[in-house]
């Protein structure tokens, strides 16, 4: 959803390498810089990776087709609830309020040493980036309760210290809207618009295709590259933003 943006496409080690050629020149591809341990071992690096894209994100902005979802939404009488693994907040930053972050939000910190801190906002942090290297220079953001380092409050791989109770609670939230009569009666009315959800990390495509399933509704899979889909559903061979006008914009 977020490459229409221009942010960069992380599938793949090439495409991520392209994007961050520091880490190409250490072999680390996504899946190993993502990792929990950069925090205790190479803090530099991992604040390296985690704020470039921090300021990256708070930066950009999101693509005509999140205003489309929203004003979809806003017509519809059960109206719409996202579903995303993305870390980035584009959905929010573009106006949609009700939104489950799976895979949690790089705009949000967790202690690092597992203190009883709550989840706090990123909001006002800085992280200072050398572009040329990548590594990020000291002071690294701290807890406020303990000092202790702080990370992303992000499910990253191999981790089992991510914080989940914020996404906890968007994922109550989103358990009530689908038990709403609006979106419980809404039959084949119902639409899931699922949005470049690849099969390596199949968290949104099982997600997308189990509602569509329980609630008799139409999956609508967009994916340039793995369009494929069960049977009854619509596979559209396109990127997000092209694949959004042909169903949302019929005029454009």
């Amino acid at each position: 959803m977020g490459v229409d943006s221009g942010l960069p496409d992380f599938r793949g080690n090439e495409g991520f390498w392209k994007a961050y050629p520091p880490f190409a020149k250490l072999g680390l591809g996504f899946s190993a810089l993502a990792n929990p341990r950069w925090f205790v071992d190479d803090p530099a690096l991992a604040w390296g990776f985690y704020g470039h894209r921090l300021h990256l994100y708070r930066d950009t902005t999101p693509h005509a087709g999140f205003g489309w979802l929203a004003a979809f939404g806003a017509r519809l009488p059960g109206g719409l609830f996202a579903f995303t693994s993305n870390v980035d907040g584009q959905f929010q930053k573009a106006g949609l309020v009700d939104v489950v972050e799976a895979h949690g939000s790089i705009h949000h910190l967790q202690c690092v040493a597992g203190c009883a801190a709550p989840i706090w906002s990123a909001e006002g942090v800085e992280v200072q980036v050398s572009p040329e290297t990548l590594r990020a220079s000291e002071p690294f953001p701290c807890c406020p309760r303990c000092g202790a380092l702080a990370r992303p409050n992000i499910l990253m791989f191999g981790d089992g210290a991510w914080r989940s109770e914020r996404t906890d609670a968007q994922e109550t939230r989103l358990g009530a809207w689908l038990e709403r009569p609006s979106v419980r009666k809404a039959g084949k009315a119902l639409v899931v618009i699922e949005l470049g959800a690849g099969s390596a990390v199949p968290t949104v495509r099982r997600f997308s295709e189990a509602v569509a399933r329980s609630l008799g509704g139409t999956l609508i899979r967009i994916n340039p590259r793995e369009p494929e889909v069960p049977l009854g559903a619509i596979g559209l061979s396109l990127g997000a933003l092209d694949g959004l006008r042909a169903i949302l914009m019929p005029s454009a």
